[in-house]
């Protein structure tokens, strides 16, 4: 396996939360471990082929625990690892960022939405 350089540190946790998904789901599992369904739900848009997806790559990279109980149907519930908390405290002050400029954020014209005089 190759090593990843980094110009910066953002450019590392940047590679680590990239992604829409991501984010939303560490901060949706900030207060208590979840089940997949529950998870999904409190993640609007998100489709379940997606979630699995990114719940993988985030068990990879150590973000999150994947703990399977052993009862029928079988129950599964994802939680984060230490690194995972750190990472969403890091998080936190940009949540406030953008809690704070919604409006200003909304208002900005995207790609495709910029009006052709």
């Amino acid at each position: 396996m190759k090593k990843r350089t980094y110009t910066c540190g953002m450019d590392a946790a940047l590679d680590v939360v990239g992604g829409k998904w991501k984010a939303l789901i560490l901060w949706a599992l900030h207060e208590q471990p979840l089940r997949f369904g529950a998870l999904r739900r409190e993640v609007p848009g998100i489709s379940e082929k997606i979630l699995t997806a990114q719940l993988r790559e985030m068990e990879a990279a150590e973000l999150v625990c994947r703990e399977v109980h052993d009862q029928v149907p079988p129950k599964v519930v994802y939680s984060l690892t230490e690194f995972g908390q750190s990472l969403n405290t890091a998080l936190v002050p940009l949540g406030v960022w953008g809690e704070d400029n919604m409006e200003r954020i909304v208002a900005i014209p995207r790609a495709g939405q910029l009006a052709v005089p």
